[in-house]
């Protein structure tokens, strides 16, 4: 039905596709790109919940904060885990770009990208959050079909595609065809369980506790799935277990590889999962075309290789992996005649 003052307040909004992702969010808006991209982290006071900072500037405040302040992800595991704090988050980036762009009455349209195997009601609580933060319209979009269009992956056309999205909190894994999933998974495995993966390894190994941060960087720096050519070497700091001291080790790239190796392996299994289920015609296209492989998981060193030796087919990484998501949401959102069947659903505001 029409809305002649949503109508009004379209005159006065930018568009905007958004990446909800447990680690970071993204905002795209339409001929402008991504004006947005800053961690999904939110600090507040523990006792009053007043917000202090969101984003960049809370981040800061990770693993740091006094007993009075807690830095914490609203998003788990790809889906909102605290509703009030999300909502806050979400307006924020919101108002943020109206207020680059000069504009001060934010009622955009807005497309989300969703993990493929979230609960309606974890539908649902997206489509309220982002009510609530001011959008006049919601569509909801599975990361994986926003991955691929964002890869350029022809999803459209009678030809199998697959992408393989290792994000912060989740790992989504879908083979597509004619605008539709034919297979997909999603599991909870991704960026922030290697980390884990890293903490733990470092205290029983070391008897050194490090924080989230710590286990980041070294992942990053010599984090790898596959044998490096040369090997190399990181220091973790933290606090020792036995003396309660300060302390540091130096590690090196084999050992992280270790740390690392179940959550890997889980990836690797549940993508031959996917293959295992899917129809040997679109396995041939795939065999000739090759996996996408996107998201932040996409740039752990030698993960497409190890993925290529398991899988016995092509992988290779899509070019800007982690913005694959939120540029194939805002191609969607430009061509929603084209690609309006690939909606999970929408709200108006």
């Amino acid at each position: 039905m029409f809305n002649p003052v949503n109508a009004f307040l379209g005159l006065f909004s930018f568009d905007m596709a958004i990446d909800l992702g447990t680690a970071t969010t993204l905002v795209a808006v339409k001929g402008k790109g991504i004006l947005i991209n800053e961690p999904s982290i939110v600090a507040l006071e523990k006792e009053t919940g007043k917000i202090l900072a969101i984003g960049a500037e809370a981040k800061e405040m990770l693993g740091r904060t006094p007993g009075t302040i807690a830095a914490i992800r609203p998003i788990r595991d790809g889906v909102i885990s605290d509703f009030d704090v999300t909502e806050a988050m979400i307006h924020h980036f919101i108002r943020k770009v109206h207020e680059k762009l000069l504009f001060r009455i934010p009622r955009p349209r807005v497309i989300v990208g969703i993990p493929s195997g979230v609960t309606e009601v974890e539908k649902k609580a997206v489509y309220d959050a982002v009510v609530s933060a001011g959008a006049r319209e919601v569509y909801l979009v599975e990361e994986p079909i926003a991955a691929a269009i964002g890869a350029n992956l022809p999803i459209n056309d009678s030809v199998g595609s697959m992408v393989i999205d290792i994000g912060g909190g989740t790992t989504e894994i879908a083979v597509l065809s004619l605008g539709g999933v034919v297979q997909s998974t999603s599991i909870r495995i991704a960026g922030d369980e290697m980390d884990e993966d890293i903490i733990r390894y470092a205290k029983q190994k070391y008897n050194l506790l490090i924080g989230e941060r710590m286990a980041e960087q070294a992942k990053i720096a010599i984090g790898s799935a596959y044998p490096l050519p040369k090997e190399e070497t990181f220091v973790l700091r933290g606090r020792n277990l036995i003396t309660g001291l300060p302390d540091e080790v130096e590690v090196s790239s084999v050992e992280i590889r270790e740390a690392i190796s179940n959550s890997i392996s889980a990836i690797v299994n549940a993508a031959r999962d996917v293959l295992d289920d899917t129809p040997p015609e679109l396995v041939a296209d795939l065999m000739e075309r090759g996996v996408a492989l996107v998201g932040g998981g996409a740039l752990l060193k030698g993960i497409d290789r190890r993925l290529s030796e398991e899988l016995k087919i092509k992988v290779y990484v899509a070019d800007d992996p982690i913005t694959c998501v939120v540029r194939g949401a805002a191609k969607i959102l430009e061509y929603l005649d084209v690609y309006y069947k690939v909606l999970s659903g929408v709200r108006r505001g």
